[in-house]
C-alpha cells in the first residue's frame, strides 16, 4: 500500500508541475515527491526546500508547532484546496497549496504542494468559480488517497486490537488472537518480527498512532499493572486500582510489531520506537539508542512507570546520565522467526523500558541484549525487599544513594568517596549505619549481591 501512495503522489505532483508530499492527519510522512523538468533537473527543488519540508523529510513527521501553525489556516475543516501563504519567521519560505485527502466526511491527510509563484495564476475554485482542471484533477487523486488512509486506518485498528489481546488480553484466548492476527495481517505475517514497548504512552492524543511508519503492522495501547500484582506470560502487569486513597492512574504502554529483514537485523524496530519516542514526548527522532554514561543527576522517573505504579518512599536516587530523563523510553526486544515468538519479544522490549526508566544511561532507546543486570531485575517479583525495608525510608535517603554507589564501585572506598564528594571516613560511618538498618554485613559477597539488587530493582 505504501508504494500505492508514492504513484498517487506522483500523479499529483506531475498534474501541477510542483513538488508534492503526502503526510497523514498527524502530519506524519507517508510520501514525497519531485517534478522532473524534463531537462535532467527536478523543478526547482533546491530551491523549494525551505526548513519545514527539509525537517518534515529528515524526521519523517513535522514538529507540533509546525503542526499547529498549518492547523490554523483550517485545514483539518476544509473540503477543498487552500493556498498557504510564506512565512519566513516560521521557517515556511514557500507558498503552498494543501489538498486535503478526506474520506466520508473525515480528513485523513493532506497532500502538500509547494510553490515558488508559479501556481499562483491556478483557479483553486470557491463560489461561483470553478477549479483549474489540474487542480480537480489532483482533488480526484486526493480523494482516492484519503479512501486507502481510512482503509488503512480501520485495517490497523482491527490488527492493534489483536495484537493487544495476543499481549495483554486474557491466556485462554491468546493463541486464538494470534491467529487472527496472523490471518489479518498481509502475507499471513510471514517473517521476522519485534516487539517495540514505549512508556508511558501519554500524548496528546492517547489512541495508538494510525498509518505511517515503515515496517510497523500493528500498534496497541496497553495498560500496565502495578500494586504488587506480578507479571504474567505476556509480561504485561496487573493494572492498579485507583482511587481516593492517592493511589497513581493507570499506567499505559505502547505495542508495536514491526517486521524485520532478518531476526537478527533489529535496526526498523529501533527506527519504529524512536519515531514512536518522539511521538509520546521522548527524544527526536535521531537521537543516539543509547545515551552514555556522563555526570549529573536526571530527574527521578514518574513513580507510576516504576513497578507499583506510586511513588516508593526513600526510593535511591537515579543513575548518573548524559542529561536529565526524557518524558518517555523506549524498549526493542529480540528478533523473533514468526508471530509466535511475538509475547517473548514484547516481554522484552518492556523489560528494556523499564530499565531506561531505572538507570537512563541505557536510553532513551533501550535494546534488550543492552540492559545487562536488568534483565535479571525486571524478571523479580514486584514489591521491595524487606531487607531494604528501613533503608528506602525518606529518612535514610542519603544512607540508600551512599550504599548503592559503594556497590556500584565494587565496594572501593576510595573511589566511592570522590564519587559522592566526601571524606572517607564519613562513608565508613554511613556504610556502618547501611549495616544497622538491614541486618547485613558489607563484607560478604552474598550480602553485597542482595542489597545491590534490592537497590536497583527499587527503581523500576
Amino acid at each position: 500500500m505504501r508504494g500505492d501512495y508514492q504513484q498517487l503522489v506522483d500523479e499529483v505532483s506531475a498534474a501541477l508541475g510542483a513538488p508534492a508530499t503526502l503526510e497523514d492527519r498527524d502530519f506524519g510522512l507517508i510520501a514525497f515527491g519531485v517534478h522532473d523538468t524534463g531537462d535532467g533537473s527536478s523543478g526547482g527543488v533546491s530551491s523549494l526546500m525551505d526548513p519545514v519540508r527539509t525537517k518534515s523529510i529528515l524526521h519523517r513527521r513535522s514538529t507540533a508547532a509546525v503542526r499547529a501553525w498549518f492547523e490554523a489556516y483550517g485545514i483539518a475543516r476544509a473540503t477543498g484546496p487552500l493556498r498557504i501563504p510564506p512565512d519566513p519567521s516560521a521557517g515556511v519560505l514557500t507558498g503552498r497549496i494543501c489538498l486535503p485527502a478526506r474520506h466520508d466526511g473525515v480528513v485523513q491527510g493532506y497532500v502538500w504542494l509547494l510553490d515558488d509563484g508559479h501556481l499562483a495564476d491556478v483557479e483553486l475554485g470557491g463560489p461561483g468559480r470553478a477549479p483549474d482542471p489540474r487542480i480537480a484533477q489532483a482533488m480526484r487523486t486526493a480523494a482516492r488517497i484519503g479512501a486507502l488512509l481510512a482503509a488503512e486506518t480501520r485495517a490497523g485498528a482491527a490488527a492493534g486490537a489483536l495484537l493487544h489481546d495476543v499481549l495483554a488480553g486474557p491466556a485462554a484466548g491468546r493463541e486464538a488472537a494470534l491467529a487472527e492476527l496472523r490471518d489479518a495481517l498481509p502475507g499471513g505475517a510471514a517473517g521476522p518480527v519485534a516487539a517495540v514497548a514505549v512508556l508511558p504512552w501519554r500524548p496528546a492524543d492517547p489512541a495508538a498512532p494510525g498509518p505511517g511508519l515503515p515496517r510497523t503492522a500493528a500498534t496497541a495501547v496497553v495498560r500496565l499493572r502495578g500494586a504488587g500484582g506480578g507479571r504474567d506470560a505476556a509480561g504485561t502487569e496487573a493494572e492498579p486500582a485507583s482511587g481516593p486513597g492517592g493511589e497513581a492512574a493507570p499506567v499505559r504502554a505502547l505495542a508495536a510489531l514491526v517486521f524485520l529483514p532478518s531476526a537478527g537485523a533489529v535496526e526498523p524496530a529501533v527506527t519504529a520506537a524512536e519515531r514512536l519516542l518522539n511521538a509520546a514526548g521522548g527524544r527526536a527522532p535521531g537521537a543516539a539508542v543509547r545515551s552514555g554514561a556522563g555526570a549529573g543527576a536526571p530527574a527521578e522517573a514518574p513513580a507510576e512507570v516504576r513497578r507499583g505504579a506510586r511513588a516508593r518512599p526513600g526510593a535511591p536516587a537515579p543513575e548518573p546520565a548524559a542529561a536529565a530523563a526524557p518524558e518517555a523510553v523506549a524498549g526493542v526486544g529480540d528478533g523473533r522467526a514468526g508471530l509466535a515468538g511475538l509475547p517473548g519479544s514484547w516481554r522484552e522490549a518492556l523489560a528494556a523500558a523499564r530499565a531506561a526508566w531505572a538507570a537512563p544511561r541505557l536510553g532513551p532507546v533501550a535494546r534488550w541484549p543492552d540492559i545487562g543486570p536488568y534483565r535479571l531485575l525486571t524478571d523479580l517479583p514486584g514489591g521491595v525487599d524487606p531487607v531494604v525495608g528501613r533503608l528506602l525510608e525518606p529518612a535514610h535517603a542519603e544512607l540508600a544513594r551512599t550504599a548503592e554507589v559503594y556497590l556500584d564501585h565494587a565496594g572501593q572506598a576510595a573511589r566511592t568517596a570522590a564519587a559522592l564528594g566526601i571524606h572517607r571516613q564519613t562513608l565508613y560511618y554511613r556504610l556502618s549505619r547501611v549495616e544497622e538498618l538491614t541486618g547485613l554485613d558489607l563484607t560478604s559477597g552474598e550480602d553485597r549481591l542482595l542489597l545491590h539488587m534490592a537497590l536497583k530493582s527499587a527503581r523500576l
